[in-house]
């Protein structure tokens, strides 16, 4: 193996630490020579450095100069960590750091440097290991700048170390060996010993057979890219040492077989690895007229470099412990490219608002109505509905839950708000008669709405205002809210034995909005919870009479092209993976944070609360949020995943692998909004001066209510 056998084959940089006196003493000779390039690069990597997310410490001690004697330059760079987080930062998250660490314990073999030029320096560019030992005896030609990313300044140096000096110019600190005389049966085991992979794209039948059998012995996988086609194969004799080379499709020929044999002799040995009917159509004909009208096997530098980005790949998915079996794959881009097709336009355009059905012409059915327009989780409408002549029965029906429904109090609190329209209607119509919750029997919780002859002005007042009720889920403008609406919104809340506690200080609200897009975070990287809450929504050509119309979320550009990306599961078990995903929540937070005030709604009910006690909750959210509208305030229901869970069970159940985090988000938001622990909070909701919603959701007709 080679060191730096002179100037003229120099491959290695040298690294020199201005603290080591030996070392000054270099740096004074090669500043004070006139021949000598002297370039500091370390204001301009600080800089870079500074900009970085979780940049290291970069201590000055670490700084190196490193001397080209090939570009007669030195050149001052940071040290190798500081020098590797800059340079692999853009690799991020493609490639995360805890990964990048892990590569860089790979050992990588490139055997041919022609194809191999570019492989090795995919694997550097990558770093896609911790050192590089490359080999091939050839010397580079005009011809052969075909496919080797050099110059005229490289013809008649050996290919390794065109190699080696690319990689050293792009970093320094990583460890370059070269076999400059290639590798043959000799040397073989020299070359493979303490690799962690080897690609093997040289010419020679015998050596390719060769480091077919060393790599057996030493349980090293084989990797060869043929750039034709995108033929690619992966050999894994690391596990499966037994293996035969290149599939068995060399039979039982060894490498003595193959030595020294004639371009001819070679070709029933090749098309019996690369099977004729599989190569291009060009390099087939082309085959035929080697010695005729073409000098040799032709290449193209594309399909050098894509065989480059395979073999980068398959070296990361090793180094990963990712799956990659052996076998034989083609990745063919002529054949890609003649599939081109338009891209699929998105059907899923904004439409005209839903249009509302007829007014209900009884009062009966306006009861009806009125319910069908309670809001719930997810408008998931999770009631049934039965009419007699003396009542209007409401239960929840159990299979209309969903993961954050815990113990169907999510439930409960929509047939609470249904039960309160119920009355509403009723006092409407003059029909209001006595009201009962029930617990128990078929249904989780249950209600019943006697029809009387009785009303009460103040239900009847809120009949225009509730079936004018709406999500509004717009950007507030931020301006203060009156003590006196507040007041009044309480009292609404007192009326139905509920208790409404909020904030109103601005920095309240910024850490109301804080803890409420974490709780958002966890239901994006919560697998369950990530697909009901995208089984809400609806588009415009979907069927809008359960779920979320998505218009009614009042998305900017933006949100709408994160909302394409937040909807993708595989992406969010990255996330996850990741500990990342903190923008999941921007959504909330910046809805949250234009808001004028931020409250909860709450019965006190002390430890043993049931589901009627988040029925009471449910009618009065209702009221306040009818009274609320009536203000002139636009309303939007936060549903931190927290909201309806009661204890470390709940926790677990909801969201597996965010219980602490659950938890700590859970206690802070008490804390702040200063609910005490007795009371069962039915509802969070932000209030805000916004302009009116674009859309409301439609709603399911209750069949048999008639008009």
């Amino acid at each position: 193996m080679s060191a730096n056998m002179a100037d003229a084959n120099a491959f290695r940089p040298t690294m020199l630490d201005e603290r080591i006196p030996a070392d000054a003493a270099q740096l004074t000779r090669l500043r004070a020579s006139p021949d000598i390039s002297v370039i500091d690069l370390r204001p301009a990597l600080r800089a870079e450095l500074g900009r970085l997310e979780a940049a290291p410490d970069a201590d000055p001690a670490d700084d190196r100069w490193v001397h080209y004697p090939w570009r007669s330059s030195l050149v001052a760079i940071v040290g190798a960590r500081a020098f590797h987080a800059i340079r692999h930062d853009r690799n991020r998250n493609k490639l995360t750091i805890d990964e990048q660490y892990q590569l860089r314990g790979q050992s990588i073999g490139v055997i041919g440097q022609s194809a191999g030029h570019e492989i090795a320096y995919m694997a550097a560019l990558e770093g896609a290991c911790g050192l590089l030992r490359i080999a091939d005896f050839d010397t580079v030609e005009l011809s052969n700048l075909n496919r080797i990313p050099g110059g005229l300044f490289d013809i008649g140096l050996n290919k390794c170390v065109v190699t080696a000096r690319r990689i050293a110019e792009l970093d320094p600190y990583l460890p370059v060996e070269i076999f400059p005389a290639g590798v043959d049966e000799s040397c073989v085991d020299e070359f493979l010993r303490g690799l962690s992979v080897v690609v093997e794209v040289c010419d020679s039948l015998d050596v390719k057979l060769a480091v077919r059998e060393a790599a057996r012995r030493h349980r090293i996988p084989v990797l060869m890219e043929t750039n034709d086609r995108g033929l690619f194969d992966v050999e894994r004799f690391d596990l499966e040492p037994d293996r035969p080379p290149f599939h068995g499709l060399l039979g039982a020929a060894t490498g003595s077989d193959l030595r020294g044999l004639s371009n001819a002799d070679k070709v029933p040995h090749v098309m019996r690895i690369l099977d004729p009917t599989q190569l291009s159509a060009r390099l087939a004909a082309s085959l035929t007229e080697i010695g005729e009208t073409v000098t040799t096997w032709p290449q193209l530098g594309s399909d050098i470099g894509l065989g480059a980005a395979i073999v980068a790949t398959a070296v990361r998915r090793i180094g990963l412990g990712q799956r990659l079996p052996s076998g034989r794959v083609r990745v063919d881009l002529e054949q890609h490219l003649a599939q081109l097709r338009e891209p699929e336009l998105d059907a899923r355009v904004p439409a005209s608002p839903v249009m509302e059905l007829d007014p209900p012409r009884t009062p009966i059915a306006r009861i009806v109505h009125a319910i069908e327009r309670a809001p719930s989780g997810g408008n998931a409408q999770p009631w049934v509905v039965r009419v007699d002549d003396a009542a209007v029965h409401l239960a929840v029906d159990p299979a209309r839950t969903s993961g954050m429904d815990t113990g169907w109090r999510g439930s409960a609190v929509a047939l609470g708000a249904a039960l309160y329209n119920a009355r509403v209607a009723a006092a409407a119509q003059g029909l209001l008669g006595r009201h009962e919750i029930v617990s128990g029997g078929p249904a989780p919780v249950s209600a019943v709405l006697h029809l009387g002859t009785a009303t009460d002005p103040d239900l009847a007042a809120d009949y225009p205002a509730m079936l004018a009720r709406a999500t509004n889920r717009h950007l507030g403008d931020g301006r203060s809210i009156s003590p006196n609406v507040l007041g009044t919104l309480a009292a609404c809340a007192e009326s139905e034995g509920a208790v409404l506690r909020g904030v109103v200080d601005r920095a309240d609200i910024d850490e109301a909005a804080q803890l409420l897009a974490e709780s958002d975070r966890v239901r994006y990287l919560t697998p369950r919870l990530h697909t009901e809450m995208f089984a809400e929504l609806r588009w415009p050509t979907d069927d809008l009479r359960t779920g979320l119309d998505i218009r009614s979320l009042e998305l900017a550009p933006d949100e709408q092209a994160k909302m394409r990306i937040g909807a993708r599961a595989d992406a969010m078990a990255y996330l996850r993976e990741w500990s990342g995903g903190t923008a999941l929540g921007d959504y909330t937070y910046q809805r949250v944070r234009s808001s004028s005030a931020v409250i909860a709604v709450s019965c006190a009910t002390g430890v043993d609360a049931d589901l009627r006690d988040y029925v009471r909750g449910g009618s009065a959210v209702e009221r306040v949020w009818i009274a609320a509208q009536k203000l002139g305030l636009a309303v939007q229901p936060v549903s931190p995943v927290f909201l309806y869970l009661c204890d470390d069970n709940d926790l677990r159940n909801v969201s597996v692998g965010f219980t602490d985090t659950l938890a700590s988000i859970h206690k802070r938001f008490c804390a702040l909004m200063g609910i005490p622990g007795h009371e069962t909070v039915a509802a969070v909701l932000r209030l805000a001066y916004a302009p009116a919603p674009t859309v409301r959701s439609a709603r399911l007709p209750i069949l048999g209510s008639g008009n």
